[in-house]
C-alpha cells in the first residue's frame, strides 16, 4: 500500500493501489477520515465500479465507526489505509492503543453506544485485530 505525496491538510494523494491518510486524533478527524474514504472510493469507482448499491455507503459507515472509536477509546493519532482487493476493499485503521475492541451490550433507550462493533461484523466480510508494538490495526474487508 503506497503513500503518495502529502497535501497541506495531511492527507495523501490517492493512488491506484490504495491510499494512506494520517490524522492527529481530534473529533473533526472522524469527518476527515470519512471524506478521505469517499475521495478514494470516487477514484476507485472510475476504474472499478461497486458491484452493489450499498457497497460505497457501507464502507463509509465502517470508516466513520472505526475513526469514531479511535477518537473515543484510543485517543491519539491514527492512520487510515485503504486498498482494493480482488473482490472488495480492505480498510485498516491503526491507532496507538494496544487494547482490543470488545462488543458491548446495546441498550437502544439508554444511549451510550454499543452498536459499533456489532455493526462492523454485520457489514464486513471479515474483521480482525492485530496488536502491534505501537498500538493495533483493525482490519475490515468489505465487498465492492
Amino acid at each position: 500500500m503506497g503513500t503518495g505525496p502529502r497535501r497541506d491538510d495531511g492527507r495523501s494523494v490517492e493512488e491506484p493501489d490504495g491510499c494512506t491518510v494520517s490524522f492527529p486524533g481530534r473529533l473533526r478527524d472522524v469527518t476527515g477520515a470519512r471524506l478521505a474514504a469517499d475521495g478514494y472510493l470516487a477514484g476507485l469507482s472510475r476504474s472499478s465500479p461497486p458491484t452493489g448499491p450499498d457497497c460505497w455507503n457501507d464502507i463509509l459507515l465502517v470508516v466513520t465507526e472505526l475513526a469514531a472509536n479511535v477518537v473515543q477509546y484510543a485517543p491519539g493519532p491514527f492512520e487510515l489505509r485503504m486498498r482494493r482487493t480482488y473482490d472488495g476493499v480492505h480498510v485498516t485503521v491503526h491507532d496507538t492503543s494496544r487494547v482490543q475492541p470488545e462488543p458491548r451490550p446495546f441498550h437502544p433507550h439508554g444511549g451510550g453506544g454499543g452498536v459499533g462493533w456489532h455493526l462492523l461484523h454485520t457489514l464486513c466480510d471479515q474483521v480482525s485485530v492485530v496488536v502491534t508494538a505501537d498500538g493495533k490495526d483493525v482490519h475490515a474487508f468489505l465487498p465492492w
